[in-house]
């Protein structure tokens, strides 16, 4: 995706979708125009090669090192911060390492912001493979007593194009988890990018796809990070 024009001093953040769908990374860039802030400049991008979706260790593997690749490439540009839009752990650690700039996942700031609703939250990912990834991130956070975390057993690509059985499924999902008294829902993945607002409304429950809360990261984060 093309950058913001750059203006002198003005903070500047890096949004990376670690696979290589493009509808992905085009809702992912809608959604941050909007949320961004006036006077923060903001790029969402991908790497030229990858995974059209995450859903294996192997996939895993070969994104993080596109994505490492690229920050490398970029990381001179002076970032302010980094978010991967997405909801796992890929590329954090090593990227941390890389720079000093905040880095962030929507995994870690969409759980922070349910564990901060006080009672217990549910997030909704893709496939199922996903969900041992989450719970066991969960567990990092020191939250894994409050957290569910189901899988709608849809696919990335499928999930993004919002396919019928791919939506019945999340609205499946969503009634569950207010029907177990969940406080509040995360949307675990970067294909439900965009989605929060409006199903929020249409649920009255708080629903987050951690990309708000991202951005505020690292646009507030007190001190920069190292490995």
């Amino acid at each position: 995706m093309n950058p913001q024009p750059f203006v002198q001093n003005t903070p500047r953040v890096l949004i990376i979708n670690p696979n290589t769908n493009r509808h992905v990374t085009d809702s992912i860039q809608t959604l941050i125009h909007h949320l961004a802030p006036a006077g923060v400049v903001t790029e969402v991008t991908s790497p030229a090669q990858g995974p059209t979706a995450i859903e294996t260790d192997r996939h895993k593997l070969e994104a993080t090192q596109h994505v490492l690749a690229l920050i490398a490439q970029r990381k001179e540009e002076g970032f302010d911060g980094y978010i991967m839009a997405c909801f796992d752990d890929i590329a954090i650690a090593q990227a941390r390492a890389l720079t000093q700039a905040p880095v962030i996942s929507l995994a870690e700031a969409g759980i922070r912001y349910a564990a901060a609703s006080g009672g217990l939250f549910t997030v909704i990912t893709t496939f199922d493979e996903a969900v041992p990834t989450i719970e066991a991130l969960s567990t990092t956070y020191g939250l894994s007593e409050r957290c569910r975390v189901v899988a709608t057993g849809i696919g990335v690509a499928d999930t993004a194009a919002q396919t019928e059985r791919a939506e019945a499924r999340l609205h499946e999902a969503i009634q569950e988890a207010i029907r177990l008294h969940s406080a509040a829902i995360v949307l675990g993945s970067g294909a439900f990018a965009g989605r929060a607002k409006a199903l929020q409304q249409r649920y009255g429950v708080a629903i987050s796809d951690g990309f708000a809360e991202a951005l505020k990261y690292t646009l507030n984060a007190p001190y920069t990070q190292k490995g």
